[in-house]
């Protein structure tokens, strides 16, 4: 499966929507849309996985790095999601305690 990847700016956040699969094969280009967003001076990322039907390892690798790369620039990413099988893997691996995770965008942008 492919991964669209769209991203808007909205006040101080990048807003960004992903659709698709997050696994070995398309991790790589999120990593480099996320490392291009951050390095460009957006620090606070909000990541929509509301369309994601499946993370990996690897995805998940990718936003704890990102989130570091944040942090050390005073930012931090935050993410939507609802969809029980991707929450599962952030609870089963306890990132969930790691990530804000939002119901909502508008839920996200507020904190």
């Amino acid at each position: 499966m492919e991964l669209d990847i769209s991203s808007e700016i909205h006040d101080d956040a990048c807003i960004m929507r992903l659709h698709g699969e997050v696994d070995v094969y398309t991790a790589p280009r999120l990593k480099e849309s996320l490392t291009e967003q951050i390095e460009s001076g957006c620090t606070n990322v909000l990541v929509d996985l509301e369309d994601v039907g499946f993370i990996d390892s690897s995805g998940l690798g990718v936003l704890v790095g990102a989130l570091r790369r944040a942090k050390e620039r005073s930012g931090g990413v935050r993410l939507v999601c609802t969809r029980e099988n991707v929450l599962k893997i952030f609870r089963i691996t306890g990132l969930d305690k790691v990530f804000p995770i939002f119901g909502t965008v508008e839920e996200a942008k507020d904190f």
